[in-house]
């Protein structure tokens, strides 16, 4: 009976210090809010309704029918087919951030528009000029005539928002206005191939047509991210994107100041670090971002930075992955002189760059190639062809460029992420002129511990772009 009875009392013991525990985990925990209502009140009147306008030119058939593809008629009846001019209107969302007018939303909200309306607070209407717009970070910065003093909000710090966070989204889904969503920030540095800087803010707070270029707001009301996109074309499916407001602000500033951005340039092209290349370099380990070529005349050419270094610092930050570093120096101001170190023959070096400016540099031709006969290379199952002065000349390369024109690719192919028509110049950091000199190469990788096998190549828009390769 005495056992049972402190059984029971251990038992007892051990359930009141669970208890005593789990109301410990949950006093320390966020708690989960009890209602929106305040914020979405006290944030709404800030958020605007964007409309725009615009003539397009269409075709319009003036038969009640259409002829199928490939009948003599629909050939003979195109000329019926006049072009009709029409207005076609758009919509999304805003935010304001000056009391004056000044209104925040996405580039491709007000691409192309003729004519801009926003609506504050579900009331009145004002026609709206760009003050700036930038494609490649997709914002653009509207100012809006009007003698009342509008109700703006504040930037955060999206930095320190943290996977888990909750957040709410305001905007015009569909163009119904004043729209509360809510949910917590799902992903950070989300990479998803629409712009060259990306770094977005992923949401599951519902975001659908008409939200873009709302505002993504934290607990303290303060703008986190700009929504952006969605994934999918049907609406929303729990998977959004913000640009975050640390990347906006500063391309907001030069919008307002400038009426355009002033990013910094190196005038480098530039890859990932693979673990191949890592080994073939003598790099620790995979990190920093690979130079494939560098540019005439440009900053990273005057201070001497070669095809083939890894920067692993840009003005004492460190790169451990190739998207990072983009975006460092589009945020580093024009003609300031930086630190760069890079890994060149397996030791760091450093080199004094004075940056240029993104926006006047000159981009790379792009050309396409033609093909020809060709010689197959077995252990990499593609086809190639020394490359030829009609080559050359139409796209546009050096006079003394040498190297194999690949003219096909195996689907098993171990490079078949390439194109025909990339042209193989170098193979184990040695020029190569011949087909034999690819050959050999390849038979030194095999033979190596390794087996790996170190390309540089350039890509039907003549980029140069190194490709490390694990052969069987």
């Amino acid at each position: 009976m005495l056992k049972n009875k402190m059984k029971f009392k251990s038992l007892k013991i051990f359930f009141i210090s669970i208890v005593f525990l789990n109301f410990s985990f949950l006093a320390n925990a966020k708690s989960t809010p009890e209602s929106f209502a305040d914020l979405a009140e006290r944030l709404t009147p800030s958020v605007v309704y964007i409309s725009t306008t615009q003539t397009v030119v269409t075709s319009v058939n003036p038969f009640p029918f259409e002829f199928p593809p490939g009948s003599p008629f629909e050939d003979m009846f195109k000329e019926f087919g006049t072009p009709q001019k029409r207005k076609a209107s758009a919509l999304g969302s805003g935010f304001i951030i000056d009391a004056t007018g000044i209104v925040i939303t996405n580039n491709h909200v007000i691409k192309g528009a003729e004519d801009i309306m926003v609506r504050v607070n579900g009331g009145k209407e004002y026609k709206a000029k760009v003050l700036g717009a930038d494609p490649l970070s997709d914002i653009a910065v509207l100012k809006i005539e009007t003698k009342e003093k509008l109700i703006s909000v504040k930037f955060g710090d999206s930095d320190k928002a943290r996977i888990g966070d909750w957040v709410i989204a305001i905007g015009n889904p569909f163009g119904l206005g004043g729209t509360v969503t809510s949910g917590i920030i799902s992903a950070r540095n989300r990479d998803i191939g629409m712009s060259r800087y990306e770094d977005f803010i992923q949401t599951d707070a519902s975001i659908n047509v008409g939200n873009s270029g709302g505002p993504l707001f934290d607990m303290n009301g303060d703008v986190i991210g700009i929504n952006t996109a969605i994934l999918g074309q049907s609406g929303s499916i729990g998977i959004g994107f913000a640009i975050p407001s640390n990347s906006a602000k500063k391309v907001i500033e030069q919008l307002i100041e400038f009426g355009e951005t002033k990013r910094g340039w190196l005038g480098v092209r530039i890859q990932i670090v693979t673990k191949e290349i890592a080994d073939v370099e003598k790099l620790d380990k995979p990190r920093g971002a690979l130079v494939a070529s560098v540019a005439d005349n440009s900053p990273s050419n005057k201070a001497g930075i070669k095809a083939g270094d890894i920067i692993l610092e840009f003005n004492g930050v460190l790169i451990n992955e190739m998207k990072e570093l983009p975006k460092i120096v589009a945020q580093t101001e024009v003609g300031k002189t930086v630190e760069v170190k890079v890994w060149r023959n397996e030791k760091e070096i450093s080199k004094k760059i004075k940056l240029g400016r993104l926006e006047t540099s000159d981009d790379f031709k792009v050309k396409k190639p033609k093909e020809t006969k060709d010689t197959e290379i077995d252990s990499l199952k593609i086809n190639v062809r020394p490359i030829e002065k009609k080559d050359i000349e139409e796209r546009g390369l050096t006079k003394n460029t040498k190297g194999l024109v690949i003219t096909k690719i195996a689907n098993d192919s171990p490079i078949n992420y390439l194109e025909e028509g990339n042209i193989i110049i170098e193979a184990q950091k040695k020029t190569i002129k011949t087909i034999g000199d690819l050959e050999l190469a390849v038979k030194a990788a095999l033979q190596s511990s390794e087996k790996t096998l170190l390309l540089v190549i350039y890509n039907n828009q003549n980029q140069r772009r190194y490709i490390g390769v694990k052969l069987n």
